[in-house]
């Protein structure tokens, strides 16, 4: 053991020597580092616990490494213990690529999955998502685990918990779960058309029959199913018909939404659409409009008390008098004397179905025009 340590300390000082001093003592030190990693690599089979002198190196150079892939490589290769905050933040950093997963993976093997837990609970929706993402690409069965909570809990963050079923659909065990929590209808209404989608794509003949079962795909034009929308996204668009899409009479887009001053303005203004929503995101605000209606967005029903009913979004609202909106910006005044009752809509006044209007490349071309309604620089 001491001869094998002497000969890597020997071999990094070599290296270490020809090459060429650098004035900047970050560059330095960084560049020590790197032949740190390179020498220590060299060492296979260590049992850093008979050396002392070599654990306390292989430490410092692993705080030296934090959040990188060198971390996960020394966690790796010296069996450390007690590394997972470390770990987590290569996982949040690169859900997808090889460090980050191989991260995750011994957090899942070091038995001990409280850190992720937390980060699922925590304010940072961001970062769980993407600790989602990884938990997924690994493929492992451990990851249901995790993962299932999350999409069973409906005070989590929505897109968090959409993230989370995508991450469950990437092994069999997972699609598994998220097809027994549909059959049993405890499957949320807001998930089902993520769930419906990734579970309609999986490479599991079985998994994928009775998905096309339990939660066939949206129909579009003809009634013909639409293809998911992870492959919608792989299919190239056409802005400018997008936009004539838009204007159309169907799907009817301008009649309840602004863009640049044009339309009518009863749902959110579109305008900067593009710089608040991802593609996937605009592709299930209208294949699912329910699922997550806006802030202030909400519709309500009303009974009057000589027995009609009124339906649109609060306008504005007096002691007296309340004003609805509804489709193609009609505004209606009710008194409030004639009201018998109210309740808050569970549906979008946004119609789902509006696809069934567009071709699937119309469809493609109208999200795309979306895409590109950006706030300006």
């Amino acid at each position: 053991m001491n001869s094998a340590w002497c000969l890597v300390i020997l071999l990094a000082l070599a290296a270490w020597c020809a090459r060429p001093i650098l004035v900047n003592a970050a560059e330095a030190d960084a560049e020590k580092t790197v032949l740190a990693v390179e020498a220590l690599s060299r060492l296979q089979g260590v049992d850093l616990n008979s050396n002392t002198k070599l654990k306390e190196t292989v430490l410092k150079v692993l705080e030296k490494t934090r959040g990188t892939a060198n971390f996960v490589k020394l966690v790796q290769q010296f069996k450390l213990p007690d590394q997972n905050p470390g770990l987590l933040e290569v996982a949040i950093a690169q859900p997808a690529g090889e460090s980050g997963i191989e991260a995750v993976k011994l957090i899942l093997a070091s038995g001990d999955t409280s850190l992720i837990e937390q980060a699922f609970v925590g304010t940072n929706m961001i970062a769980a998502a993407r600790l989602a993402e990884a938990l997924g690409n690994t493929g492992e069965k451990q990851a249901v685990k995790v993962l299932l909570p999350v999409v069973t809990d409906a005070r989590r963050d929505a897109a968090l918990r959409k993230q989370a079923v995508r991450a469950l659909a990437r092994t069999p065990d997972g699609a598994r779960e998220l097809l027994a929590l549909a059959r049993e209808d405890k499957l949320a209404d807001d998930l089902k058309l993520t769930t419906g989608g990734e579970l309609n794509n999986v490479r599991w003949a079985e998994i994928k029959a009775e998905a096309a079962r339990i939660l066939p795909l949206p129909q579009g034009q003809d009634s013909q199913p639409l293809p998911p929308v992870a492959e919608l996204l792989k299919m190239p668009g056409d802005a400018a018909n997008g936009a004539i899409v838009f204007a159309r009479q169907s799907p009817g887009c301008a009649n309840c939404h602004v863009v640049n001053g044009q339309g009518v303005e009863l749902g959110p203004n579109l305008s900067e659409i593009g710089s608040k929503l991802g593609k996937d995101a605009l592709y299930e605000s209208i294949l699912d409009p329910s699922a997550g209606v806006s802030f202030g967005y909400e519709a309500f029903n009303f009974t009057l008390k000589n027995g009609d009913e009124a339906y649109g979004l609060i306008a504005s609202e007096t002691a007296d008098q309340v004003t609805l909106k509804n489709v193609g910006g009609i505004v209606t005044r009710y008194a409030k004397a004639d009201i018998a009752s109210r309740q808050q809509s569970k549906l979008s006044i946004m119609p789902a179905g509006l696809q069934q209007g567009m071709t699937t490349q119309e469809f493609v071309d109208l999200i795309e025009y979306l895409a590109t309604l950006k706030k300006a620089p």
